[in-house]
């Protein structure tokens, strides 16, 4: 097919290679412009530009898509089909109704679960067994369009990094055959019952509430590991909590039980086994230890 291909983080990398491997003609790669990063804040594209640059392919990089012209440059392209993979920029109706075969979503999560910005970091943080990927026939709704495929995957205690990575290969894969077997496949509406919004993800949100069960707070570490890290506040630094266990201590929540960092929670514990100060390589928390005091009786913020 004659395809354009928006995405724009690691997530959307493997859908666009998959697309080229498959034989694919992707005549242009639109993606979000080069961002600010870095301590020297020089603009760094993204990871779906570098990639396209490096096969050769046009990279367009709009900041609306809601202007005529950006919608004309859009359809001259004489499309096929869209293939759309974590983009960023809402596609208004102009851009949905070029491509002869509209525009198709590779979404990850399964719908109608978890619609929106953050469906990894929801899932678990909701303690979700399973979740998946969804390729969706885009419409104006906030992921409500009709399905054409899906597969699952089980959460387990996988961290938002590994589950993203996992799902971004799985739906690459997910999007090849979709688009293989196209004429085949029979749109099926999005049921009413059991939607769900996963709203983007807020940096307040990764400070550790141990006002909650350790449970909750373990999925807390995997769910914003490895960025942005879930964290908690102690003699005025922020440590970060890279992976933790759940323990067996019990005590105040927020009080540090042991020498070892076993931090109580509303039930039961954690054990934190990855941290970082702020500045420094991660490390365990015995290493931490060494050169950071948190005495256990100590409260934490």
């Amino acid at each position: 097919m004659r395809i354009a291909f928006m995405g724009t983080p690691d997530f959307a990398v493997p859908t666009l290679d998959a697309l080229l491997a498959a034989g694919h003609e992707v005549v242009a790669v639109y993606s979000q412009p080069p961002r600010p990063a870095g301590r020297g804040k020089a603009l760094r594209p993204s990871p779906v530009q570098q990639r396209a640059e490096d096969a050769g392919i046009e990279v367009r990089t709009p900041l609306t898509l809601r202007d005529a012209e950006a919608q004309a440059a859009f359809a001259a392209l004489d499309l096929d089909a869209a293939v759309v993979a974590a983009y960023g920029l809402i596609l208004p109706q102009p851009i949905l109704d070029a491509p002869r075969r509209g525009c198709l979503n590779v979404h990850g999560s399964l719908l109608p679960r978890w619609r929106g910005a953050a469906p990894v970091q929801r899932a678990i943080l909701a303690g979700d067994a399973l979740t998946g990927v969804t390729i969706m026939q885009m419409e104006r709704g906030l992921d409500t369009g009709p399905m054409l495929a899906t597969v699952e995957t089980p959460v387990g205690r996988k961290t938002a990094g590994a589950l993203t990575e996992e799902l971004a290969t799985r739906g690459a894969a997910l999007m090849v055959e979709t688009l293989a077997r196209l004429d085949a496949i029979v749109p099926v509406p999005q049921p009413e019952e059991g939607v769900t919004y996963a709203a983007k993800i807020g940096k307040e949100e990764a400070r550790l509430d141990f006002a909650h069960s350790a449970a909750d707070v373990e999925r807390q570490v995997r769910a914003f590991a490895p960025a942005p890290g879930a964290f908690f506040l102690f003699g005025g630094e922020r440590i970060k909590v890279h992976a933790a266990e759940i323990g067996t201590l019990s005590g105040t929540p927020g009080t540090v039980l042991d020498h070892g960092l076993a931090i109580a929670c509303a039930t039961g514990s954690i054990v934190p086994t990855l941290v970082q100060r702020a500045g420094r390589a991660p490390m365990t928390p015995a290493e931490l230890l060494r050169g950071f005091v948190v005495p256990a009786g100590a409260t934490l913020g």
